[in-house]
């Protein structure tokens, strides 16, 4: 399964500059385009997981997991043993 967010630059752009293009790819097909940024991308792939009930990519499980529950307070009281773990460390004052 391809879940994921995509980055088209166009060529001789420099680090800082805009994207040509941002989307969303679901199951292997473009499910959203023209995004304008990584950011929207994201938090949209996010969203559509969300909304669809759709596993995480194996291999971006914990990510996922991370953004979902932890940043966006999502089904937060559920969390997997390592994502606790580090939700502990971020958040503990040291």
């Amino acid at each position: 399964m391809v879940i994921g967010v995509f980055v088209i630059r166009c060529e001789g752009c420099e680090v800082g500059d805009e994207p040509a293009d941002v989307g969303v790819v679901l199951e292997g097909v473009t499910a959203l385009e023209g995004l304008g940024n990584v950011a929207n991308g994201v938090a949209l792939l996010i969203g559509l997981i969300y909304a669809l009930n759709l596993s995480y990519p194996k291999e971006l499980r914990y990510t996922f997991e991370l953004l979902q529950k932890v940043f966006l307070e999502l089904d937060g009281h559920k969390l997997s043993t390592k994502v606790q773990a580090l939700k502990t460390k971020l958040f503990t004052p040291h």
